[in-house]
């Protein structure tokens, strides 16, 4: 098992087989490996890897381990023996993904408190003839007992939760401007990051 963070710029379309197929843009930053977690430590295998701010910063963090050089570090766990494929300091390519299908994990775009008309889908009551039920929720429990149960959809927080998509095949890579197109949507708004697992 392997890891990617990229940033998420746009969604456009390609063309294959005479075919409009969607595709996502992705910007895979300067990724170095930060350190490892191991089982004789820390009792599971991981990597750590972080995403470089600026390419001056390069060099300087190869000396000393400053955290303040890394817009984003992250923790992936690994299988046994990958780490053995790493050193500290090595780049993570993104040559990897060519052909492969991946997972996509992100945080979808959050949109605060929403009804539950927004947030579930209900259709609502009747907008005509005198109601006064539109867009309420309707029944939430019972007259004996009278409680609610428990995962009622009801309404409050919307979104910025962890979504995953399996098997999203990577349609193209661009090694130069390090930018890779996956099919279909990815959850997150502009410039937010996702992991692609693979």
């Amino acid at each position: 098992m392997a890891w990617i963070i990229a940033t998420k710029l746009e969604m456009t379309r390609v063309v294959k087989d005479d075919k409009f197929i969607p595709v996502t843009l992705l910007k895979v930053p300067a990724l170095k490996v930060v350190g490892f977690k191991t089982i004789e430590k820390d009792g599971y295998e991981a990597m750590i890897v972080g995403v470089v701010k600026t390419e001056t910063e390069l060099a300087e963090w190869k000396t000393t381990l400053n955290k303040s050089s890394f817009a984003k570090i992250v923790e992936f766990p690994i299988n046994e023996g990958d780490s053995a494929k790493y050193n500290v300091g090595d780049d993570v390519s993104i040559d990897v993904l060519e052909g492969v299908k991946v997972s996509v994990e992100g945080f979808s775009k959050g949109k605060g408190f929403t009804g539950a008309m927004k947030k579930h889908n209900f259709h609502g009551g009747p907008a005509t003839h005198g109601s006064k039920f539109h867009r309420a929720l309707g029944s939430i429990g019972n007259r004996k007992p009278t409680r609610t149960h428990k995962g009622k959809k009801m309404h409050g927080h919307h979104g910025d939760i962890k979504v995953t998509i399996k098997k999203v095949p990577v349609e193209l890579i661009n090694t130069e401007m390090s930018v890779v197109w996956v099919r279909g949507g990815v959850p997150g708004g502009r410039n937010s990051y996702v992991n692609l697992i693979f």
